[in-house]
């Protein structure tokens, strides 16, 4: 496929976790644009969140975070449902995954 022939949607909660991050945003951002181009990047987990997939990023001065998302194949879509830091993520990317019914706004970027 050509470059940015995969879209990238948000959840209602991702876009809330996004503008979190204030000043930084833009970074995360940048970093989630990635799965436009590579919607495999992030590394696969197991278990409860059989499905999911993890991508990694760093901020200065704050560490390591992850972008939790699912791509879904036949739309090439790759759904973002939880930013954070790294501490706990996968716990709460846990309860929100379960609450994930895929209803999502589409971040235009």
């Amino acid at each position: 496929m050509s470059p940015d022939s995969f879209q990238v949607a948000l959840t209602r909660a991702a876009l809330k976790d996004l503008k979190s991050y204030r000043g930084d945003a833009a970074i995360v951002k940048a970093r989630i644009e990635l799965l436009k181009t590579d919607p495999l990047a992030g590394h696969i987990l197991t278990g409860s969140l059989v499905g999911v997939r993890s991508l990694s990023f760093s901020l200065r001065g704050s560490g390591q975070h992850r972008a939790l998302y699912v791509f879904r194949e036949l739309t090439c879509k790759s759904v973002v449902f939880l930013i954070g830091p790294h501490e706990n993520i996968y716990d709460r990317g846990e309860r929100r995954f379960k609450l994930l019914d895929f209803n999502f706004e589409d971040e235009d970027s």
